[in-house]
């Protein structure tokens, strides 16, 4: 489905932009607390098991949680799951904070606080894109994911380099406290904000039950029918499962085996490059977005090209064409990511809404959980350009074959507009 000509920059809707704001600091907090707790744990415990779960307690949640999620979103207020969420990561940052005061951390306390920070992401992330439909609606949608995605990247980059700073002017424990001070602004905001479904003036539906993981097995059926919304979510999970964001976990390897100056520097470059890729595609979509429509056709061509530029980087051996393939990569991947995700929720029934919105979460993120076997275990059975470049093909075969499936003419029929 394409986004229809009217199509708005979402950055129009003041209540979009009070969103904005307030979603960039909490996704700045989201990645202190990272820098902070992650130094103080691996300070304390030296363990790369911790380190693992760490990871895992991250995406697990998703996968486990974000339907049932998205079924509560259909229920109840997301206004409401969202300040559940933001009050989970103020606990897990004063968590922290307690027991460096203390200094009584445990390994036990690490992984009870992983797990907390990894639910409290489920429930901001699935309930923010049911909310964000509300705010903006249709017209301006899909420059909302984008914007949203765009500012992903930024509090990526932003956030450790404002964490490493606050942890050295101020320590690790003082500045544990201090980040919970950047989750409050959205949590204020929420409380009056105008937006959700109780202010859309329309009838959504009898609200449906929430029954658990009994919902996942009947969504999946439901999505099942949707020609349009189903290749969308089967790419986001191809993406997840088989590469994820595992090969930036092996970038200090691939900046090693480069060889160019200092390893440290050339690691640094090689991830700012896909950052900054993926910012520009933000600011060029936004502003230039009319030569790019938002289409599942655009989506899994763009999406193919991504595997590519990923399989040609998993070979080179020559430092600036690295550099200038993972800008390239960066580019391609927000493109894709924030077009699917904009034609699930263009795409998705009104009264299941958040039940499909929790699907694509549970694809798009919780399978990420998997995608450091396919590229970090395979990696260390033989070597990571390998384990990348086998990654890279495998994804390259799924959307190729979904956009074989995209191209025949009984996969050309008009989907079903949006209830």
């Amino acid at each position: 489905m394409a986004i229809p000509p009217a199509a708005t920059s979402a950055l129009r809707i003041p209540g979009y932009r009070t969103f904005l704001i307030t979603f960039m600091l909490a996704m700045m907090a989201d990645n202190i607390e990272h820098v902070i707790s992650y130094w103080v744990a691996f300070q304390k415990f030296h363990s790369a098991a911790l380190g693992g779960f760490a990871v895992v307690s991250h995406w697990l949640p998703f996968l486990m949680f974000s339907v049932p999620v998205g079924a509560l979103n259909d229920r109840f207020d997301s206004r409401r799951l969202i300040q559940a969420g933001m009050v989970l990561f103020i606990t897990a940052s004063a968590g922290w904070g307690y027991f460096f005061v203390t200094d009584s951390l445990q390994l036990w306390h690490a992984m009870v606080l992983l797990t907390l920070h990894g639910c409290a992401g489920v429930l901001w992330g699935t309930s923010s894109q049911m909310l964000l439909y509300d705010i903006v609606g249709t017209a301006s949608l899909a420059s909302a994911v984008r914007l949203n995605a765009t500012a992903r990247y930024l509090g990526v980059l932003v956030g450790p380099g404002v964490g490493s700073i606050i942890m050295r002017t101020l320590g690790p424990t003082r500045g544990i406290f201090v980040n919970t001070l950047f989750y409050l602004p959205l949590v204020l905001w929420l409380v009056g904000a105008p937006h959700g479904r109780h202010f859309r003036g329309a009838r959504t539906g009898p609200k449906l039950a929430v029954r658990g993981f009994a919902d996942i097995v009947q969504t999946v059926r439901d999505v099942r029918g949707m020609p349009v919304v189903a290749p969308m979510v089967l790419l986001a999970g191809a993406a997840s499962f088989f590469i994820g964001n595992s090969y930036q976990a092996q970038m200090p390897g691939f900046a090693h085996e480069l060889g160019h100056g200092d390893p440290g520097l050339a690691y640094t470059l090689l991830l700012g490059a896909d950052a900054a890729g993926a910012l520009l595609a933000g600011i060029l979509l936004e502003t230039r977005g009319t030569w790019l429509p938002t289409t599942a056709a655009s989506a899994l061509k763009i999406a193919f090209l991504w595997g590519c530029s990923l399989f040609m980087f998993s070979f080179m051996r020559w430092y600036p064409a690295a550099i200038g393939v993972l800008f390239l990569a960066g580019f391609l991947e927000l493109s894709f990511s924030s077009m699917t995700q904009a034609i699930v929720q263009l795409n998705a029934p009104d009264t299941i809404r958040g039940r499909v919105l929790g699907l694509f979460s549970m694809s798009a993120s919780g399978l990420r959980a998997f995608s450091g076997v396919t590229v970090g275990l395979l990696g260390s059975v033989t070597n990571i350009h390998l384990s990348l470049g086998l990654s890279a093909v495998a994804f390259v075969v799924v959307a190729g074959l979904l956009l074989l499936r995209q191209s025949q003419p009984d996969a050309q029929a008009p989907s079903s507009p949006p209830v």
